[in-house]
């Protein structure tokens, strides 16, 4: 009988222990987003000054403008910190969840809401802030060199390499010069470090000088043609056209007067590549696409550069941007002879663009001449 007794007492202890961890597994589940640092909470600790209000803009822009919707339970601007995290970090879904508090799924839908919102804006970053280049940029205009010499140039075009996922299959039309699958994107950029045009999605094997013919001959790319006497730099990889000032190529690039006027065109032009250094730091999604459908990659690239915009016009105040101020000006790697496929296209205007620069190589070597002269008799 006593055996009886113990069996059934364990028999107790066994239902009971059985109970507690089919109550606790469940009926009585612990949450796991628990975080104390989530939401409204974390936005304020990370938000302040300039920052703060730049955020708050850019939140009442989207909600005024370009259809953003708060939901029952997620404000506008909680969605936007998601995105940003998204972007800013290049985190996944898994920590945004912890951060924010949110299934997968509603951290994936937020940030399509977003996405689709700040395309929208885009469309009225993404341009000129002079759309007739009337006004001399104060990068020329405060600048005696630049001024006299290159004062009708109103910008710098370049291409730019961003990493992209693709499916294997896919994957062969986007691996450019370095090995990797990539988008090449086109990129127009004024003094201020702005972007006033892109297009983006091209496979990372198409040439720069492709790219940029069919951007500027398709009228569907609404590209911001530069107006008679004015120009764009580009480098030796674009063709010679009138409104593109490129640098010398070939043999005539070693002599004096055209390593000079190469060396002022690189130091000029590299503005662009600053651009591109905030741009990517800023953004350290572009280091790393995660794996999205490739128009939803476009689509990124295409946010970023008016997020990037909208910095520089409302924030007073930007590390990145600050930093690249103090950036040399030029880099050697710029001014030498493009060993890149040119594309070269005949058009009537050519020898137009071919005697401005020599006008200004000229210019430039008597102006350096004159210097030496200066020097030597004094």
């Amino acid at each position: 009988m006593d055996n009886d007794e113990e069996e059934f007492d364990q028999l107790v202890c066994v239902t009971a222990v059985l109970m507690h961890h089919y109550y606790l597994t469940f009926i009585h589940k612990e949450p796991c987003m628990n975080s104390t640092q989530t939401r409204h909470k974390w936005l304020i600790e990370i938000l302040g000054g300039n920052v703060s209000r730049c955020f708050n803009i850019l939140c009442t822009d989207l909600e005024d403008n370009y259809g953003l919707k708060s939901s029952r339970r997620t404000c506008g601007a909680e969605m936007l910190g998601m995105f940003l995290y998204i972007l800013g970090q290049s985190v996944g879904n898994q920590s945004t969840m912890e951060r924010f508090q949110h299934s997968s799924e509603t951290v994936s839908r937020y940030f399509d809401k977003i996405l689709d919102s700040v395309c929208r804006m885009s469309v009225d970053l993404i341009k000129p802030l002079d759309p007739d280049f009337i006004t001399t940029p104060k990068e020329i205009s405060e600048d005696s060199i630049n001024m006299s010499y290159f004062k009708d140039c109103i910008g710098a075009i370049d291409g730019v390499h961003i990493p992209t996922s693709i499916s294997s299959e896919d994957q062969i039309p986007f691996i450019g010069r370095k090995g990797t699958s990539t988008q090449n994107v086109m990129v127009v950029c004024s003094f201020d470090k702005q972007f006033i045009f892109a297009v983006a999605g091209w496979e990372g094997s198409a040439h720069d000088a492709r790219v940029f013919q069919t951007t500027i001959t398709n009228h569907a790319f609404n590209f911001p043609n530069p107006p008679p006497e004015k120009y764009y730099l580009v480098d030796a990889g674009y063709s010679e056209l009138c409104g593109y000032l490129g640098p010398y190529k070939g043999e005539r690039y070693h002599l004096p007067e055209f390593s000079l006027f190469n060396y002022k065109h690189s130091s000029l032009r590299s503005v662009i590549e600053r651009t591109f250094g905030v741009w990517k730091n800023t953004w350290k999604i572009l280091r790393s696409m995660p794996s999205y459908p490739f128009k939803k990659q476009v689509k990124i690239v295409i946010a970023t550069m008016a997020l990037h915009n909208y910095i520089r016009r409302y924030s007073q105040n930007n590390d990145h941007f600050d930093e690249m101020m103090d950036e040399p000006s030029h880099s050697i790697s710029e001014h030498i002879v493009s060993h890149e496929e040119s594309y070269e296209t005949i058009d009537s205007t050519t020898q137009d663009i071919i005697i401005l620069k020599d006008g200004i190589a000229a210019s430039l070597m008597e102006v350096q001449q004159q210097k030496y002269l200066y020097k030597f008799c004094n």
